[in-house]
């Protein structure tokens, strides 16, 4: 699993081995020997090339294209699935999701639309929290201003 999803990663962020080896510091051959299931990195080769293609270690060491349709996320992305639209809008939010991003009953979202890009929901304290460090950074700007 590990040699396919090295050389798949590589290949998908259009990297030679030889720049690989470069940015992760080993040699062109090491992974070559990797992508050719011939050997596999240690633990520190592995959270580097993790790194380096912003994946989910577990993804990059277990992802299996027969058990796994989506492929390797990158790090922090999540595909929750699909939820169905009432008729008057209402949706519910996956119970992955709720978990993950901490949401409860009762509390406060903010809905936000690019009509190019589609629909973000977000907490309202995380908007407020990112609201109030603008204002004291405009703030800090005009009292160095002074």
């Amino acid at each position: 699993m590990i040699s396919m999803n090295l050389k798949t990663m590589r290949k998908l962020h259009r990297l030679t081995q030889e720049e690989v080896a470069e940015k992760i510091g080993v040699s062109r051959q090491a992974v070559a020997k990797w992508e050719n299931g011939e050997t596999v990195p240690d633990i520190q080769n592995c959270l580097a090339l993790a790194e380096l293609y912003d994946v989910v270690l577990d993804d990059l060491v277990k992802n299996s294209d027969k058990h796994v349709k989506i492929g390797i996320r990158p790090k922090g992305k999540h595909m929750f699935g699909m939820v169905k639209v009432g008729d008057r809008g209402q949706i519910v939010i996956p119970k992955k999701a709720r978990d993950i991003f901490d949401i409860r009953p009762g509390d406060r979202l903010v809905v936000l639309g690019d009509e190019a890009q589609g629909i973000a929901i977000l907490k309202s304290e995380g908007l407020l929290q990112f609201a109030e460090e603008i204002l004291q950074s405009q703030n800090d700007e005009e009292e160095d201003e002074c």
